[in-house]
């Protein structure tokens, strides 16, 4: 090969060109083997639209550039090199491998936090004022760059904020006009976001261009998003001000596109502002640059509610230290890292992506040097300091420290948990340390999060099984080949889910379904969106768009309803890639696929484009590869994965036209695309009547459960105002009690639901006792009536004493009312109930005194405790299990189920002693007995 260098500056030593074409040409035959027989890699051939590199291909190009050549490339190479070309003249001013970082411990500067946080605030802007007061010299954040790290306090940030605040006024600025906020990670983002609220706007972040070359192109995207937010301002960099023109014509209403050093040039302070806690903290675009912008409306009230139920969830303290490089125009590294520690008043060392995507290693140094006890970062992140970070970049790395590293903001793989945690445990990684999370900008951004310091858990299930009937049944050990999610844990306090069928109806354990939520940190809908809006809600829940099963209270998240591809922790919409390739001359209009497929080496999805062609020649569809590469790279600002060129009718479709974008990626993934012409249609076709059938199979489900439903509360019905006119007449409880029982059993028989009993043999002879049982539906009463042998006496809620039906047939069985607001806590309720137990009567308590739909054992009330140890009376615990599943709280049908009641042996209480001190312990026992047999989590903890 003979190659020719035109560069200015000092010669290249002689092998360094053919070296590095090496390296980039077997990163390429890596990265794309399906595609490497038609890309040539030359000096000058394009990184993106030629060789295919996507921005984390890029960041393993560089990073191996500079393992081969034993150097170290400035930062921005991933930001400016376009060409081979480019990365030659990087590597010819580069600094030796000895720059990196080195272990350094440094304590976060500052003085101690005042006692407390902002409980009282109702926005954000009372948040920062609160600690601008309480402590003005405490360091709210570190940002570190090349240059080194400036740290801001917190009356600096507030100082700042009002600078830039008072030159948006002077622009114009209206209350509650929106701002566009186009900036990387640097100080003046900090700044122009509260200096935004603080002038009375509504700030609207969104994604900043990755190369400068580009932001024309990148502008020309997003005047979508600015059009529906109705932006009259853009805050953005100094690059960005020659297109001031253009979005002028393109966004209605805009006015102005300033900086930050504009803006703080101005004098005096900014005019105040009334803002409430129901105001706009900013608007979260979720949905991409084209077609129809979906822009989630966030208050000050649910960021402060989601925030407030991140700190219960996972303890946070203002002596932690959050780490984050995550992009702040993203509600995970905005929200979450960012103005959760602004609120706790706990530090946040802060760099920009393309600091952590040059070199992963930097990450976990900042967590090294600053003591780092929290961070958080998306699944390809972990992925890439599992294959990227060599043992010499990390010798010394101490991560002891960390208590907290959530996996977030896309899918969750297992595969990488394990093996991050088995990279990093020499380093100090505590396996409990990794969190798997979940969140969406429609719940502000977190939604769930396990039990604080319990570690991953990945649950195996049957993969034929779950995959035609959508029940996650555990897999045995020797399953060849098991599903595996991971547990993304319970709601945060104050929220809640359900997981409903296609039907809306709440499905059962295990069972998969459509994830919804509810909840303070709830959006209200998007900005002006109806149409979009009415979709997310049904009635007051919200539909999260993926799918999920619960398992003992746990939530396990299997996919998107949708068919979004997320690459390296960005959303890519496939509808506007495939009407952009569409409109390639040559491809099929119509008849392009776009889908995601997992790719483990990186631990998240390749972003895959098939295209019907009736090209045949080889030259003119590599031709074609390369105009259906450069279409997605302008509207992406990133090229495909793999662009697969198809036959006529390859793509699969539904009757209707529609794209069928998971049984085409199915075809893709079993190698049949290329294959002879009959057997790929032979394929389809059995994938398509096999994904039929599936259909057929769920719907025919969902009926049948629908009608047994039905069938049940007939039956009920039926039974129950037959026992009640019977129960009427009969003068004993006892009497009344056996034909309760007769009538709950017969219900359970004629439904198909199986009742097991299990422990009679403890119930106490010849002496009265107390029962009692967890409470999860109001099938709890009949399982009770169905499994106890007569006579017992329901202690229940004075309410029903209100009503007279309950009234009378609740009496009839012997039952006693008490307050619900204080169950038994009046003294007058425990004297009635010591003497009626004294007088030889068993009585059945609900201690935890209500029920929920959420699952789990909520804290027990002592009233029962203190009537056992005021009559020396034994307490049996019994445990009712599936009649949560069977009949949940808010649902009209029931569902089919199997319910079990165990009756455990009888706790006595110690004689002598403190009477509180024996309530409190006989209580402590019973709940821990019934919280081990009951199969849900603990809610007394949170």
């Amino acid at each position: 090969m003979s190659v020719r260098l035109s560069l200015a500056g000092p010669a290249a030593p002689a092998d360094f060109a053919p070296r590095l074409l090496e390296v980039v040409q077997q990163a390429v035959t890596e990265l794309h083997p399906r595609q490497v027989s038609h890309i040539r890699c030359t000096l000058d051939s394009s990184l993106e639209r030629d060789l295919g590199f996507d921005s984390l291909g890029r960041v393993e190009l560089v990073a191996r550039i500079e393992r081969a050549f034993g150097a170290t490339l400035p930062d921005q190479t991933l930001q400016t090199a376009q060409t081979p070309r480019d990365l030659l003249a990087a590597l010819l001013s580069a600094k030796g491998a000895g720059a990196a970082l080195a272990p350094v411990s440094v304590r976060v500067p500052g003085p101690e936090p005042t006692a407390g946080a902002p409980t009282e605030a109702a926005t954000l802007l009372d948040v920062l004022a609160w600690h601008a007061s309480a402590h003005p010299e405490r360091v709210q954040l570190i940002h570190r760059s090349d240059e080194g790290e400036q740290a801001v306090s917190y009356g600096a940030l507030h100082s700042m904020a009002a600078a830039v605040a008072a030159g948006l006024q002077a622009r114009g600025l209206e209350p509650r006009q929106t701002v566009g906020l186009m900036l990387p990670t640097c100080l003046d983002y900090f700044y122009a976001y509260f200096g935004i609220l603080l002038a009375g706007g509504i700030p609207v972040p969104i994604y900043p261009p990755v190369r400068l070359s580009q932001i024309e192109e990148h502008v020309r995207r997003y005047a979508d998003v600015l059009a529906n937010a109705q932006t009259s301002m853009l805050v953005t960099v100094a690059a960005a001000k020659p297109v001031a023109r253009l979005l002028e014509v393109q966004v209605p209403g805009l006015r102005r596109v300033v900086t930050v050093a504009e803006l703080t040039q101005s004098r005096g302070a900014p005019a105040g502002v009334a803002i409430g806690s129901e105001d706009l903290a900013f608007i979260q675009y979720t949905s991409g640059s084209t077609g129809n912008p979906k822009g989630v409306v966030l208050t000050h009230a649910n960021l402060l509610a989601n925030i407030r139920a991140i700190g219960q969830a996972i303890a946070v303290r203002s002596q932690d230290v959050f780490v984050s490089w995550l992009p702040l125009y993203h509600d995970m590294g905005l929200i979450s890292a960012w103005l959760a520690s602004l609120y706790f008043g706990n530090p946040l060392v802060v760099m920009s992506p393309l600091a952590f995507l040059a070199r992963p290693e930097r990450w976990l140094w900042a967590i090294h040097q600053y003591r780092g006890t929290l961070t958080a970062a998306p699944n390809f992140a972990y992925e890439l300091c599992v294959h990227r970070i060599q043992d010499a970049q990390i010798a010394g790395l101490d991560l002891s420290c960390l208590r907290l590293a959530a996996n977030g903001a896309e899918p969750v793989s297992p595969d990488t948990l394990e093996r991050f945690q088995a990279r990093f445990a020499r380093y100090g990684l505590r396996p409990e340390a990794l969190t798997p999370v979940y969140g969406l900008a429609e719940s502000t951004v977190g939604l769930l999060a396990p039990p604080l310091g319990r570690g991953p858990l990945i649950d195996s299930i049957q993969r034929q099984v779950f995959v035609r009937e959508g029940k996650a049944r555990p897999a045995s050990p020797e399953e060849p080949n098991p599903l595996r999610f991971v547990a993304c844990g319970r709601p945060l306090p104050g929220h809640e889910i359900r997981i409903v069928d296609e039907t809306g109806r709440e499905v059962g354990e295990r069972i998969e379904g459509r994830l919804e939520f509810r909840g303070p940190s709830a959006t209200r809908g998007y900005y002006r969106n109806p149409e979009q809006t009415e979709r997310l809600f049904h009635g007051e829940w919200l539909d999260t768009g993926d799918r999920a099963y619960l398992a003992q209270g746990e939530v396990y998240i299997t996919g998107r309803v949708k068919d979004i591809v997320i690459r390296g922790g960005r959303k890519i919409y496939p509808q506007e890639v495939e009407e952009a390739v569409g409109g390639v001359p040559s491809v099929r209009k119509g008849c392009v696929a776009v889908f995601g497929s997992p790719d483990p080496r990186t631990g998240t999805e390749r972003l895959v484009v098939l295209a019907e062609t009736r090209e045949t020649d080889g030259r003119a569809r590599d031709a074609l590869r390369e105009a259906i590469s450069r279409v997605t790279v302008d509207l992406l600002g990133e090229p495909p994965d793999e662009v697969v060129l198809a036959p006529p009718h390859t793509v699969l479709k539904t009757s209707s036209g529609k794209i069928r974008r998971t049984a085409s990626r199915e075809l893709y993934e079993a190698g049949l695309i290329g294959a002879p012409q009959h057997s790929v249609w032979w394929q389809m076709v059995r994938l398509t009547l096999s994904s039929a059938a599936a259909r057929v199979r769920r719907r025919r489900a969902v009926a049948s459960e629908a009608v047994w439903g039905a069938r049940a509360w007939t039956l009920f019905w039926v039974l129950a105002s037959l026992t009640w006119l019977v129960t009427t007449a009969i003068p004993r409880p006892a009497w009344a009690w056996a034909l309760a029982r007769g009538a709950a059993r017969l219900l359970f028989f004629l439904s198909g639901i199986r009742l097991s009993v299990r422990g009679l043999e403890h119930l106490p002879k010849g002496e009265a006792c107390i029962v009692v049982a967890n409470h999860a539906s109001y099938l709890d009463g009949p399982a009770l009536l169905a499994a106890l042998p007569p006579p017992f006496g329901f202690v229940a809620k004075r309410e029903l004493k209100d009503r007279f039906i309950t009234r009378v047939y609740l009496r009839r069985l012997g039952a006693e009312f008490v307050e619900r607001a204080a169950a038994l806590a009046s003294v007058e309720d425990v004297r009635r109930m010591s003497g009626a137990v004294a007088g030889g009567r068993s009585l059945i308590f609900f201690p935890e005194g209500t029920f929920r739909r959420a699952p789990g054992l909520l804290p027990f009330h002592l009233g029962a405790f203190t009537v056992a140890v005021r009559t020396a009376s034994a307490v049996l615990p019994v445990t009712i299990r599936g009649t949560r599943t069977v009949l949940r709280d808010e649902n009209h049908l029931p569902r089919r189920g199997d319910l079990a009641v165990t009756v455990g042996a009888p706790l006595r209480p110690p004689a002598g002693g403190d009477p509180l001190a024996a309530a409190v312990a006989l209580r402590d026992a019973a709940r821990a007995e019934i919280l081990r047999d009951c199969g849900e989590l603990d809610a007394e903890r949170g």
